[in-house]
């Protein structure tokens, strides 16, 4: 886990750029079919087309250890975190739900 979390805040620290009107942000999915977790790293300028880069496949297919690994990534982290293929799911500490309603991507 402490190995994932680095590679992504490499990654992140790269692809960050702090531009202005400029939105940035972590997109998560869960494929069903590889049963692995994907993060992708998004931005978007005013007025042009959105930008989406690969940034970590988590192949452990474990909703308790991805709960703890985006709890200790978002310490550092302050960026949106948008889920997708989580429809109806729920964390298993906290037993919150993690995305309400699907999105067109699904």
């Amino acid at each position: 886990m402490n190995s994932d979390i680095k590679i992504i805040k490499g990654r992140l620290t790269l692809l960050f750029k702090r531009r202005p009107k400029t939105r940035y942000w972590l997109m998560l999915t869960n494929d069903t079919y590889d049963q692995t977790y994907n993060l992708f790293f998004n931005s978007q300028r005013a007025n042009e087309r959105l930008q989406s880069v690969p940034l970590h496949k988590l192949a452990h297919y474990d909703l308790a250890d991805l709960e703890k690994l985006l709890k200790a990534l978002r310490q550092d982290i302050k960026l949106t975190i948008e889920f997708v293929g989580f429809t109806g799911e729920r964390w298993p500490a906290s037993q919150k739900l993690i995305q309400r309603k699907r999105v067109p991507l699904e």
